[in-house]
């Protein structure tokens, strides 16, 4: 089993990096959390890996935190989650918030993730639950102080704008906060989305 990669970045997509480890290229599936957190092509960077291992080939995951990794672990041990599946959901939310939204059952929040069906997220509540834990820095009140109607407003205007569901939502998501205007998220959304 491979435990980890460090590695220089040949290539990066949203859901795929290509890892040159002393003359060898690994080709890591990784999540939109983990290509946020890339450097750029070139860089080195230390991976955590999992190694799936199926009748229809063998694949390798990359993550960029221990965290994500044990997250990652615990959701393919739902019934009906896949390494795929698990990568998609860890794509749809910042860390921090998945958990959140797992331990509160936060259906809304959940829905939000592309490919995840209302059937399956019910199933990740019930089985995580109880055994996770918030993640990092963010507590529970931070994570939710923020204005609700703002945040929808803010994407479903980046989502207008040709920026798709998930990356709208992490967008604003990530700008908004307990006195911060639609307009104010947008704007900010906008300037990191270019740049």
């Amino acid at each position: 089993m491979i435990g980890f990669l460090v590695g220089i970045i040949e290539e990066k997509c949203e859901d795929c990096v290509l890892l040159d480890v002393n003359g060898v290229g690994y080709e890591l599936g990784i999540s939109k959390n983990t290509y946020l957190s890339l450097p750029t092509e070139g860089e080195t960077i230390k991976l955590f890996t999992y190694m799936s291992v199926r009748e229809d080939g063998v694949a390798l995951f990359g993550f960029s935190s221990k965290d994500e990794k044990e997250l990652f672990l615990k959701l393919t041990s739902v019934s009906g989650i896949g390494p795929k599946v698990a990568v998609g959901i860890l794509s749809g939310l910042p860390l921090s918030e998945l958990v959140i939204a797992i331990i509160k059952q936060d259906m809304r929040a959940l829905s939000s993730i592309k490919g995840l069906g209302k059937k399956t997220a019910e199933r990740l509540c019930l089985e995580l639950k109880d055994k996770l834990s918030p993640v990092g820095e963010m507590s529970e009140t931070q994570t939710f102080e923020y204005d609700e109607d703002a945040l929808t407003l803010a994407t479903e205007t980046l989502i207008s704008l040709g920026i798709n569901k998930n990356e709208a939502y992490l967008l604003a998501k990530s700008h908004a906060g307990p006195n911060v205007s639609a307009e104010e998220i947008i704007s900010k959304s906008l300037r990191g989305y270019r740049s």
